[in-house]
């Protein structure tokens, strides 16, 4: 660091994104990318034409997008809020809804941008344990004294809670907003969008990097009560109100009309991963039942961390995270059935080697 950066950032533990090899020796399953391409229909946007109006500032507003979205949730566009990937989107509501007065409640073992950007804005956080199994109580959230933010499903574990645990916990919590982070929805869950005319301090964060298949358009949307999402507004326009550029606001435009491709694409991950489930299993591994395009696992037989570098070396790319509490784990993004019988494979004789 050099001697001139604040004293506040000093101690700062920045976010760590997983490792992005700059060739593609490997097989990579860290990052949990979509393994399909983007819709047809995505493409046929990204072209010359459109290419050339790069010259112009995009639409802060992403009405096109916005509409699009409006269209296939059933939301009036004035209950929808677009933004530069949903990390922004969290960002901005941290911002708006935590302070001195009010901190942030969210899992201790979740998405590692929580904390960071608790400890970047100089937020109080208060981080709740799960329970046996890395299950999320409910209850353990109810009257929680601040902002609740949670991952349904969570990361890195791939549980999920229901919509009738998540209206009783805002329900619980009238007095603060309670943000449900829906990056992996799609892969088994059900969307909270649903429960927006019942919940006025609901707030629903989802992202275009997993099923919609556009990690690389940095494109996110928030779901919430008119009144929040001009909260939100106020807060983009004051700081960036160019997020989303020309291409991904027509790109995603076109990724949320294309309903067949999602489905397609998600219906395939959805069988990869039970795949995977059980090939895992059979070869001694403890997974966490999953409802995302990833699996939270255990080789038992060696440690989360001799089993990510063992894979690595054999052409693998998983997840670690060095922590107390899942370091006897990885995290495993699925793939395409052949990516996963590659994986399995190499997986099963990485185990064997190792117990004997």
């Amino acid at each position: 660091m050099s001697r001139f950066l604040s004293e506040k950032f000093a101690s700062l533990a920045p976010y760590v994104p997983g490792e992005q090899p700059r060739d593609m020796k490997y097989l990579k399953l860290n990052t949990n990318e979509s393994p399909f391409p983007p819709s047809k229909k995505v493409i046929e946007v990204i072209n010359a034409d459109n290419a050339a109006y790069l010259r112009l500032y995009p639409d802060p507003t992403g009405h096109d997008l916005v509409e699009a979205l409006s269209e296939v949730y059933k939301l009036p566009a004035e209950n929808i809020y677009v933004t530069g990937g949903s990390d922004e989107a969290l960002y901005y509501a941290f911002l708006a809804y935590c302070d001195e007065k009010t901190p942030v409640v969210f899992p201790e073992v979740s998405y590692g941008f929580y904390p960071v950007l608790a400890d970047l804005l100089g937020i109080k956080a208060k981080r709740i344990p799960l329970r046996e199994g890395f299950r999320l109580e409910p209850e353990d959230y109810y009257d929680a004294g601040g902002t609740v933010v949670i991952a349904n499903p969570n990361a890195p574990t791939g549980r999920a809670i229901g919509l009738d645990a998540i209206r009783e916990i805002c329900r619980r919590n009238e007095n603060n907003v309670v943000v449900i982070d829906e990056a992996y929805v799609d892969f088994g869950a059900e969307s909270a969008v649903r429960l927006l005319p019942e919940c006025p301090n609901l707030l629903v964060v989802q992202t275009f990097s997993k099923s919609r298949c556009l990690a690389g358009a940095r494109i996110g949307f928030s779901a919430a009560a008119p009144d929040m999402i001009e909260d939100l507004v106020k807060l983009k326009f004051s700081i960036n109100p160019y997020d989303l550029t020309r291409l991904s606001i027509d790109a995603g435009a076109a990724a949320v009309r294309d309903v067949e491709y999602f489905d397609e694409c998600r219906g395939k991950i959805i069988s990869a991963r039970k795949y995977t489930t059980e090939a895992l299993r059979a070869t001694g591994f403890e997974v966490i039942d999953s409802m995302t395009n990833f699996l939270f696992a255990s080789p038992v037989v060696m440690s989360g961390e001799e089993f990510y570098l063992e894979m690595k070396k054999r052409g693998v790319l998983v997840r670690y995270f060095g922590t107390e509490k899942t370091k006897n784990y990885v995290r495993i993004t699925i793939g395409a059935r052949e990516d996963m019988e590659r994986f399995c494979a190499v997986a099963s004789q990485v185990v064997k080697e190792a117990g004997k």
